[in-house]
């Protein structure tokens, strides 16, 4: 059960970008999946339970847990990738937004989580890998309240993981920096940003949640910043 082929995993903000990437690594790699996304897309993957689903209703997602459990048997991995996110100065963005990241990234973040680990706990090689960003380690300019639900993802998981490793389910945290998806376009990045080419592509963000849930069980990959080559500012 180290390797990917014949686990199930449930993958939410999978219609596209990180989440759609990963979905085909581990529909390459063997795995059956279940994927969540407001939209509720297959990507024309054979096989997968696909459904529309809004992780800041906990009825939601809690019935895509069950609805992926009675299609196949159970759930050993749980990749918590659905986000929203907003740039710009604090006072000038819109309130709605605001409320959005908050609900999204910490309320549905939990609410996923929640759902899944009592499934997690029973499977005899389980992984829980949360998708957050390097917001959530260093808070950028212009990026207050973002960077704020992902310290939040971070923490969460940092402390969880003490309850969790020592009855078989691995934690990981993967905190890319920026890529080049749709992601927060129109709330303070544009298709002209000049930087959108330097950044990381989504198959290299899946490419790491493959290699942390294929890892042998002796050892996990607990958290990871992925950054692009053309940026320089940790520290």
């Amino acid at each position: 059960m180290s390797e990917v082929a014949g686990r199930v995993a449930l993958i939410t903000g999978a219609s596209s970008g990180i989440g759609a990437a990963t979905a085909r690594a581990l529909a390459a790699a063997g795995a059956d999946l279940a994927l969540a996304s407001r939209r509720g897309d297959d990507l024309e993957l054979p096989g997968v339970l696909a459904r529309p689903c809004d992780v800041r209703d906990s009825a939601q997602i809690e019935g895509l847990v069950a609805a992926c459990v009675e299609r196949f048997g159970r759930l050993d991995i749980l990749v918590v990738n659905a986000g929203v996110g907003a740039y710009g100065p604090f006072l000038e963005l819109d309130p709605e937004w605001l409320a959005e990241m908050v609900d999204t990234n910490v309320t549905g973040f939990l609410a996923t989580i929640r759902a899944g680990l009592p499934r997690l706990l029973e499977s005899p090689a389980a992984d829980l890998v949360a998708v957050t960003s390097i917001a959530g380690q260093r808070a950028p300019e212009g990026e207050a309240v973002y960077a704020a639900t992902k310290h939040a993802q971070v923490g969460f998981m940092r402390s969880l993981d003490h309850e969790l490793f020592g009855r078989g389910v691995r934690c990981s945290i993967l905190a890319p920096g920026g890529v080049e998806t749709a992601f927060a376009m129109g709330r303070g990045r544009a298709p002209e940003d000049p930087d959108l080419p330097g950044m990381l592509r989504p198959e290299e963000v899946a490419d790491a949640v493959l290699y942390a849930v294929s890892r042998p069980r002796t050892g996990r990959l607990f958290e990871a910043s992925i950054l692009p080559m053309s940026d320089d500012s940790m520290g």
